[in-house]
């Protein structure tokens, strides 16, 4: 696919942005992210994705400037631009690894990630008179103290990997050797869970954060959540209770 690399591993995939030497994103690769992310929505066998960057500088630079300003198109694609940032069906676990700067765009895509294992972040659309649109500006002040994001995205400034953990924006901080098998850690616990419950948690999640307590109670309730639903009437949701009554290892089988 265009300018990225995609790896099964059992339940995992890994998908590779991969166009040096910035890992800047134009419309064709962000339509082959959109694939990439949408089959793995769609396959029932897969359960975590890892999304990273080639190389050991940038995550990604985000949006492609040069092609832009060639005339590149802005069809992006399923999931919006990085093929992530608006594909609010997938109820899937997601972790960015970010090996390296991640800019703009790149920020946006590691943002619109689930769980992130991280380097340094900035968002510089300010100084090239645009403004942080495929969800920077709409995800980070949920993410970070209002005024730290306001910060970032007025100034361009550079947000550090030590910051970002200190604010809660990223899950852990490690050398750059330590990333892909932190990440690959991370994804192999959650591949473990079981599928239906932990899809259900995100679902739940995105479905709830903006509302209140109650009315979170409601939404499960009223079967406006279907994987909730879905998750509650499975063979796993008996599975997980009588393995521990054996105490044995569950037996997940996804349904």
């Amino acid at each position: 696919m265009s300018g990225i690399q995609i790896e099964k591993r059992e339940a995992i995939v890994e998908i590779t942005l991969d166009r040096p030497k910035a890992n800047a994103i134009d419309a064709a690769t962000s339509r082959a992210l959109g694939a990439a992310f949408v089959a793995f929505r769609d396959d029932p066998d897969l359960r975590v994705a890892i999304v990273t960057g080639a190389g050991d500088r940038f995550f990604s630079a985000g949006w492609d400037l040069k092609a832009a300003a060639a005339g590149d198109d802005t069809k992006y694609g399923p999931g919006g631009f990085a093929g992530l940032t608006e594909l609010f069906d997938l109820d899937k676990p997601v972790i960015a690894a970010v090996n390296g700067l991640c800019v703009g765009g790149g920020f946006e895509l590691a943002l619109a990630a689930d769980l992130i294992v991280a380097a340094d972040f900035l968002l510089p659309e300010i100084k090239v008179g645009i403004i942080p649109d495929s969800g920077g500006v709409l995800r980070l002040p949920r993410r970070l103290p209002r005024a730290v994001a306001l910060e970032m995205m007025m100034t361009g400034s550079r947000l550090a990997a030590d910051a970002a953990l200190r604010h809660g924006l990223v899950n852990s901080v490690v050398a750059q050797a330590d990333l892909l098998p932190t990440a690959r850690a991370l994804a192999a616990d959650l591949a473990g869970m079981a599928p239906l419950a932990l899809r259900a948690i995100k679902a739940v999640v995105n479905s709830t954060e903006a509302v209140s307590v109650a009315h979170g109670f409601a939404l499960m309730r009223s079967g406006a959540v279907p994987i909730y639903q879905q998750m509650l009437a499975s063979d796993d949701a008996r599975e997980g209770p009588r393995s521990f009554a054996e105490k044995r290892a569950p037996n997940w089988r996804n349904r």
